[in-house]
């Protein structure tokens, strides 16, 4: 099979079984929902092992499938449904469900799933690929270089609905920031390691959350889906830049969600990742969970979306 032509392909393939051991990466950071006392608190069986590096886990099948093709243009949409914590044996799977075209041009959909210990499903995607043809890129234009706050927006909704564009993170891709994104991800594909290394694909969506956390004074909160499209390769040497602004807020649960609406660029004017990002920015409060019980429960720890 060529790599980003993938023909030999048919409905119902199966793609090979990768199995990972869970890291919680962010155990110190300041979303003190990687924390296990903190989460605790909030119904949770320990620290949440982050979305980002659950998607980086599942990407591990399609960059074995397609390689540097597929960081270039490939398509994701997952959901984050059950938590995942440290230590739990994750099997991340999938299965070919459509594929058309020939050679010259067509595309193909996967269905991925990770499972935990107990068979519970943490996370579901779909991920694509079309070739034969330049992929539709966001115009850099359209998504304006922010400052960095003086201070952080309140975790509110009317802060956020007031915000505009939001402050801008920067990230200098290196050789050994590459390469140890891939290591803490147990991820051992070559294509990340060495002189012109690529970025893996969940250390790019990871800078979707520090846009959300670097703009906005959060509590607790958790990442729950993401809709991806890499657009553009980013190899070591490269500055990246994350820019963007909140999308729709709404409320469900209890919980207070909000959309992101980012571009991660390469020095500037080179689109690499779009992405339509969903978090709970604020949680109900720890006493809440406390009072409810039984399925009757409007909050469910156990249920992310």
């Amino acid at each position: 099979m060529t790599p980003g032509r993938p023909v030999d392909l048919a409905p119902g393939d199966a793609l090979a079984v990768h199995r990972v051991r869970a890291r919680n990466l962010f155990r110190g950071s300041t979303n003190r929902i990687h924390d296990d006392a903190v989460a605790r608190r909030y119904g949770f069986a320990g620290g949440l092992v982050a979305g980002t590096t659950i998607y980086a886990y599942l990407s591990h099948l399609l960059v074995r499938l397609w390689g540097p093709t597929w960081l270039e243009r490939g398509t994701t949409r997952i959901r984050f449904l059950r938590p995942v914590y440290e230590g739990d044996s994750v099997l991340v799977g999938g299965r070919v469900v459509a594929r058309s075209g020939g050679p010259a041009a067509g595309e193909a959909l996967l269905d991925l799933t990770a499972t935990t210990d107990g068979g519970d499903v943490a996370a579901t995607a779909v991920a694509g690929l079309a070739w034969g043809g330049e992929p539709v890129r966001p115009d850099p234009v359209d998504y304006p270089l922010g400052l960095s706050p003086s201070s952080r927006a309140p975790a509110t909704p009317e802060a956020l609905g007031a915000l505009g564009i939001l402050g801008s993170p920067d990230l200098i891709l290196d050789t050994e920031t590459a390469a140890g994104y891939a290591t803490e991800a147990d991820d051992p594909l070559e294509i990340y390691r060495g002189p012109g290394a690529a970025a893996h694909p969940g250390l790019l969506l990871q800078q979707a959350n520090r846009l959300l956390s670097e703009n906005v004074a959060l509590g607790p909160w958790v990442h729950v889906a993401s809709d991806l499209a890499h657009v553009g390769l980013a190899r070591a040497g490269d500055r990246l830049t994350t820019r963007g602004r909140v999308g729709r807020l709404f409320t469900r649960k209890g919980r207070e969600y909000a959309e992101l609406d980012v571009l991660v660029v390469a020095d500037g004017p080179r689109p690499i990742l779009h992405v339509r990002h969903t978090a709970i920015y604020r949680l109900p409060s720890s006493g809440r969970i406390d009072r409810q019980a039984g399925p009757a429960a409007e909050w469910s720890p156990r249920d992310m979306l």
